[in-house]
């Protein structure tokens, strides 16, 4: 009988596409087929409505060791028989309903792509956006996510090592929850995500399979909505403790020949993992239902099969390796189940003992319908660009210090030490650099090589300019890559947009791909891995348009790393990339004219040549031994920028004397891209100018580190001052929650989050 609207709204398939699947199969598929089809022809499993437009990303390279899309995550070269494995996903959708277990499984969740592939994890980044802290329910969802992140990346004994965390009104209603993680192995070592093998088996190893996460991905394929409250057991429910467990056995697993591939069970539960791998493999798969260790009674076969319980993957192993493979696992005391077995018939065939429950093409189940749709720009966009930012008041010279005050204790700007404080950002010990700075610094053992890492994205310039805001997007990440001294060599991107099928929303993705396609074929960081979160918005409104860029680098010296902050008294302070001075248009989208006027307008620029020759000239000033410090000029402008690097440092700045030509307020806050401070020995000055001269980048001395105080122009404070402003602000701004507050356990005058995940009642 033909499947109801009720049904389909459910599964998020519409009606057209329901009847080319009943075309497709020349019948009517039964429940569990169409929940089958439902997940996999999901935009989160299946991204039809940007499929087509990723495809425009430069995905090779030569360090590049796997194709886009056909692995659990991106792998590169790094060197000395090393490579780099990354990822990052979305978890936006289970953290608005559930944060605490919506941000920890979305944690467990990038981790097992990492140990899928036969790398171990060595570093988790989180990228956060949530409304305006004056909320409770941001300050509730806030707490929750943090507290998840922590919690799961803690007791695993990854380490959370950066990120970034963002307060915008435009995801009041839908905060974005991305976790990254990078992970290492031998070159050579890794494991494919395929089910090669016709009679090779298919074991199910690690947590029992409950009644969470079902339709997990198509409740991520569909905005939210006044009874989005009720989908909360589609949210998955983490067991950091188990996934430990799993992940050792799985790097032990792949030093031994006995398997062909492996595959985590994260949206779509077995389907995906299965079909998703005979796919890629030419192959069929047959699963009996009745195999699969459960936790609780009465589960159908459709259950089982879409059930996103956590803490499992799915092996196919060796026929002749299956006890070998089995007895690893009993070992490390973990449930390993066979469950079915590769099949030469192209199909995905779902037994339930004697009896047939689904019988479905692979091809058909991995090829959804793929739509390439006509994007409008949003109308408003033409008065928010052409904005008369010269109209704006001047800052005037007196007010220069009470502004730096405000800049550094504004939500987007001050220190986040409340957030990384509760992770554990040393555990591993390869942690050179944690959080706080740039980019974080990771040294790779049994080698001198290290990698950077760092995230990044602005939904104010997307909003203004979806291109040049996605450019923007890599461009910020690779440039807080290159400050620490390290060569950018790939990127991980996370799309986080609105319904697809509204004009202005389509509009905006089309445009931040092809932006942030430009910005990686300029800079030499191929895509090599990704996710795209659609449907974020709720009753209509959606979010901030918010690519995220995750951009990896290498350190041929990790000891040669260099730091944010100034390294000590004495040392020439340049700005690289343009000279101190300043125009209205510095100010589009800035912090600056949100914090002060309320405003998101202008246009946004970017010269992609000259960010390309910023950053080569950075990683040289590294390699030279030349930069003492390097921190990238973002949000807050020149004048936060020397702030943070003399707070980072824990070293005084003065750069009074410096001329800021044009408009003051621009030239202290206004955020012109492509642009760096660095600080040298003055015996190295000389070298720094020449260096600069031959990348042919605008280079500029502007002051001297050294005493007690930031002096920026007219804008002069006290360092400890500043400290204070900056460092106690978002704490302060948490004081009053009661929900927060009420956590306890947290050290006198600071609020915190419950220490573990919430007591089941």
């Amino acid at each position: 009988m033909p499947a109801d609207p009720e049904t389909l709204a459910r599964i998020a398939l519409a009606p057209e596409e329901y009847d080319l699947a009943c075309r497709r199969l020349g019948r009517e598929p039964n429940e569990v087929e169409l929940g089958m089809i439902g997940a996999l022809w999901s935009e989160h499993c299946g991204y039809k409505n940007s499929k087509l437009l990723l495809r425009r990303f430069p995905t090779e390279g030569p360090a590049v060791l796997t194709k886009l899309g056909e692995e659990n995550a991106g792998a590169v070269d790094i060197g000395d028989g090393w490579c780099a494995v990354m990822k990052v996903e979305s978890h936006n959708h289970p953290s608005a309903v559930e944060p605490f277990q919506g941000a920890a499984t979305g944690v467990g969740g990038i981790v097992r792509d990492i140990f899928a592939m036969g790398a171990r994890p060595i570093a988790i980044l989180d990228s956060l956006r949530f409304g305006p802290l004056e909320d409770d329910r941001t300050r509730y969802l806030f707490g929750g996510v943090v507290g998840g992140i922590g919690w799961y990346g803690n007791c695993l004994g990854v380490p959370t090592v950066g990120g970034e965390t963002c307060f915008d009104a435009a995801y009041r209603e839908n905060p974005l929850v991305n976790a990254l993680c990078v992970g290492v192995a031998r070159v050579g070592r890794l494991v494919r995500a395929r089910a090669d093998g016709p009679g090779n088996v298919l074991l199910l190893v690690g947590a029992d399979t409950g009644r969470d996460g079902i339709h997990g991905a198509t409740f991520a394929s569909a905005a939210l909505d006044e009874a989005s409250e009720e989908r909360r057991p589609a949210v998955q429910v983490g067991n950091p403790f188990m996934e430990k467990l799993l992940m050792e056995a799985c790097i032990e697993l792949v030093q031994h020949n006995w398997i062909v591939g492996l595959q985590d069970l994260g949206a779509a539960g077995l389907t995906s993992s299965a079909v998703e791998c005979a796919a890629r493999a030419g192959t069929g798969v047959e699963l009996d239902v009745l195999r699969v260790p459960r936790r609780e009674r009465g589960m159908s076969a459709h259950d089982v099969m879409l059930s996103e319980s956590q803490e499992r993957m799915l092996v196919i192993a060796k026929r002749e390796h299956v006890e070998e493979v089995r007895g690893l696992f009993q070992r490390w005391e973990l449930h390993c189940a066979e469950v079915g077995v590769v099949t030469d018939t192209g199909e995905a065939v779902v037994r339930e003992g004697e009896r047939v429950a689904a019988r479905l093409p692979v091809g058909m189940l991995v090829d959804p319908p793929l739509y390439r749709r006509q994007g409008a720009r949003p109308a408003e966009l033409a008065e928010r660009n052409a904005y008369d930012l010269a109209a704006l008041l001047d800052l005037r010279p007196e007010d220069a210090t009470a502004r730096l005050r405000e800049m550094l204790g504004a939500p987007n700007v001050c220190a986040k030490r409340w957030v990384w404080r509760q992770y554990d950002h040393q555990v591993l010990t390869n942690t050179v650099q944690g959080p706080g700075g740039d980019a974080a610094v990771l040294r790779i053992r049994g080698s001198k090589r290290g990698i950077a890492i760092a995230t990044d994205g602005n939904g104010r310039t997307v909003e203004l300019d979806p291109f040049t805001g996605g450019a923007l997007a890599v461009a910020e990440a690779a440039r807080n890559v290159s400050c620490t001294g390290a060569r950018p060599v790939a990127c991980t991107d996370c799309l986080n947009f609105g319904d697809p099928l509204r004009p202005e929303v389509y509009y905006q993705l089309e445009q931040a791909v092809e932006g942030m396609a430009a910005a990686c074929r300029a800079l030499g960081t191929p895509v090599v891995s990704g996710n795209v979160s659609l449907y974020n918005e709720t009753v209509g409104r959606a979010i901030a348009p918010t690519p995220v860029a995750g951009v990896l680098g290498v350190l041929e010296d990790v000891s040669r790393a260099v730091p944010a902050g100034f390294a000590g008294e004495g040392d020439a302070v340049y700005l690289l990339g343009a000279d101190p001075s300043g125009e209205p248009a510095d100010l589009a989208g800035s912090e600056y004219l949100h914090e002060l006027y309320g405003l998101v307008v202008g246009m946004p620029r970017l010269d992609l040549e000259l960010e390309a020759r910023l950053q080569r000239l950075l990683v040289r000033l590294a390699e030279d031994g030349v930069a003492r410090s390097a921190h990238d000029c973002a949000e807050g402008g020149l004048a936060v920028c020397l702030a943070e690097s003399a707070l980072l440092g824990e070293v005084g700045v003065d750069c009074s004397g410096m001329t800021l030509a044009g408009r003051l307020d621009a030239a202290l806050f206004g955020e012109r891209p492509s642009r760096a401070v660095v600080s040298a020995r003055p015996s190295d000055a000389a070298r720094l100018e020449a260096l600069a001269g031959e990348h042919g980048v605008p280079c500029t001395r502007i002051g001297t580190t050294g005493g007690d105080g930031v002096a920026v122009g007219p804008a002069a404070l006290p360092l400890d001052e500043a400290w204070a402003h900056w460092e106690t602000a978002l704490a302060a701004r948490l004081g009053a929650s009661p929900v927060l507050a009420a956590a306890g356990g947290a050290p006198a005058g600071e609020p915190s989050v419950t220490p573990g995940p919430p007591s089941e009642t």
